[in-house]
């Protein structure tokens, strides 16, 4: 959460910020600001709002330079205001920081500096960081050394870009919990806190890992930990280019993501399916065969989307791998004690590999002694790295808040791992090359579904005004209903929730009236007529039903309102078919209703603050 660029070169550094924190408006977007060192000092200017307000201000006058630093922000500590937003200064003003994270111990910090006469003009606890440095800066530090001693001071998260104007064309980076990274082009260097804010400029860069710092200056750069022992780092390649963070002429980033999801399944099999064979080859996963068969258990860890992608990975490992599989709330994992025991895999997901309560759960199974594999999206992530082994989803960049093709990739990776797991544990070969098969017709049935996208905005027209739904499924389906129920919250702000279709009758039945639109995802399978039978229950009650079925099915038809098909295939792999009509629905239901799309309110993607 939070956009960081700073940038130190040869070229005025204002058009490169400030493009650079657009490619990061979906971390944040409650204010924005840039520090620049000038000619005349170091200079400042931030506007609560979103980039557009801060652009209006620099309409009037823009400080211009060749070295400095952006922010753009998701408020934790301080309302989203003129003097709350990010750069950050000492009470000189010849200090600026941009921060992302918390500082968890950032009152005690703040008590002891006003006891010795700092004074405080926001309510962030980013502020307080800035006035540390200042402290140890008067002790004659240089700037380098005064931030690693601040860092050593702090308690919590944090991803920084820190300048001086006593050090002019210094620029300091440093991590803990939220990611950075440091490009390198010639005689240019930057730092942000995403790639997709420098692969414009760079596509070599440098990953920092929690306790490292990054010196930046137009004559090189060097990387240390903050107690200042260097710190030789690897210089990756980044492998995508600026076109997949564009719209690319669709209207938001959410719509076009939807419908690339064809491409993004099928880059997720590229090169892992054998259909002869029925087989899965996942090389990543740095297990052999005999480790794989002593497997007793599985956790699966996961927030938001992941979760939900986590739940459908338990269905089938259960049902074809035949492994006890249990799916945790990462956020929750770590705050009880989890038994994790000999034989027990843990799996954690997260599009972004960065997700801080997916880390740190990820983090706590491995010091129990699990064998951690991370399914990511991001090369070059936190968990991609300190994971003992994985799968990339290979979705391509997902810049939409609201996440659609990374969760059909990541089910898509928890498919060919049952797959493997299966085929290693005795599923059948035919049984296999029936699953490979099927996954090998994904992408071309995806495009059948995306081709009804006409009919859901139809539908969508009509239920834009509803307050309430209600997402129904059983089995693999249940958790398509959630994460149908998830995306409609997210991004129009209609409270909405799914239930297993069974549950209904336990409590939700009571909200159904003829103004309750209720959506039943009734795809042909082994619980087929008992979803049918729920459907009844709910038109008894003059409930609007949108029902997601089988192309062909014309009994579902007799008890729906309106019905969206999606076509056939086993039952493990219909999630990702089905949930593509609910991803399209709560997108026109969202834009109906005039809402920001891809920058919805209080959301931010890639969560790395607790």
């Amino acid at each position: 959460m939070c956009g960081i660029v700073g940038y130190v070169g040869h070229r005025d550094c204002l058009p490169v910020l400030i493009e650079g924190i657009k490619r990061l408006e979906y971390r944040g977007y409650d204010s924005s600001g840039v520090a620049v060192q000038t000619p005349q000092g170091l200079e400042i200017v931030k506007a609560a709002g979103k980039i557009r307000q801060l652009e209006a201000r620099l309409a009037k006058g823009a400080p211009h330079g060749t070295y400095g630093i952006s922010h753009t922000r998701w408020a934790t500590h301080g309302e989203p205001t003129d003097v709350n937003a990010h750069p950050h200064t000492d009470e000189q003003g010849t200090l600026a920081l941009v921060h992302n994270g918390i500082i968890e111990n950032y009152q005690t910090l703040k008590n002891a500096l006003e006891s010795e006469g700092h004074v405080f003009r926001t309510q962030t606890d980013t502020e307080v960081l800035a006035h540390l440095i200042e402290k140890y800066l008067k002790r004659g530090y240089k700037l380098e050394r005064a931030v690693g001693a601040a860092l050593r001071d702090v308690k919590g998260t944090y991803g920084i870009a820190v300048m001086c104007a006593s050090e002019p064309g210094v620029l300091v980076g440093a991590r803990h919990g939220s990611p950075m990274v440091v490009g390198i082009a010639d005689g240019e260097y930057y730092l942000a806190s995403d790639v997709a804010a420098i692969v414009e400029h760079t596509r070599q860069v440098i990953y920092l890992d929690d306790g490292e710092m990054a010196v930046l200056s137009p004559d090189g750069f060097h990387t240390a930990t903050i107690d200042h022992e260097r710190v030789e780092k690897e210089v990756h390649d980044v492998d995508w280019d600026l076109s997949q963070i564009e719209k690319g002429g669709y209207e938001h980033f959410m719509l076009k993501e939807i419908f690339e999801q064809p491409d993004a399944v099928r880059n997720g099999m590229r090169g892992r399916l054998n259909l002869e064979e029925g087989l899965a080859r996942l090389g990543g996963l740095n297990m052999t065969p005999e480790q794989l068969r002593e497997i007793k258990r599985i956790i699966i860890l996961g927030c938001g989307t992941s979760w939900h992608a986590g739940l459908i990975g338990e269905y089938m490992l259960e049902e074809f791998a035949r492994i006890p599989v249990e799916v945790e709330y990462a956020s929750e994992f770590r705050y009880r004690n989890p038994i994790v025991d000999e034989g027990t895999l843990v799996l954690v997901i997260s599009q972004s590999g960065e997700t801080i309560d997916t880390l740190a759960a990820m983090r706590e199974a491995r010091r129990k002694g699990a064998k951690v594999l991370g399914i990511v999206n991001v090369v070059g992530s936190t968990i991609a790295r300190e994971s003992d082994g994985g799968v990339y989803i290979h979705a391509g960049p997902e810049i939409g808040v609201a996440s659609t093709k990374a969760f059909t990739s990541q089910v898509t990776v928890l498919a060919l791992l049952t797959l493997a797991l299966g085929r290693n544990r005795g599923m059948s070969r035919d049984y296999g090359i029936e699953i490979a098969r099927e996954m090998s017709q994904l992408p071309e049935k995806i495009e059948r579904v995306l081709a009804t996208d006409d009919a859901v905005k139809r539908i969508a027209d009509l239920y834009q005004s509803s307050n309430n739904f209600i997402y129904l499924g059983r089995g693999f389906q249940f958790p398509v209903a959630l994460e149908g129920a998830l995306k409609l919250k997210e991004i129009s702000y209609i409270h909405a929730e799914g239930y297993p279709a069974a549950e209904m009758k336990h409590g939700p039945i009571a909200l159904i009236d003829e103004s309750m639109p209720v959506v039943f995802i009734c795809t042909r399978d082994s619980a087929y007529e008992k979803v049918v039978s729920n459907m009844q229950e709910v038109r008894a009650r003059k409930g609007r039903i949108v029902a997601i079925a089988t192309e062909g099915d014309t009994e579902v038809q007799r008890n729906a309102d309106h019905v969206l098909y999606v076509p056939a295939t086993i039952p493990m792999l219909q999630p990702i078919l089905s949930v593509i009509p609910l991803q399209l629905l709560s997108y026109h239901v969202a834009v109906a209703r005039g809402c920001d799309v891809d920058q919805p309110r209080n959301l931010a993607k890639s969560v790395t603050v607790e």
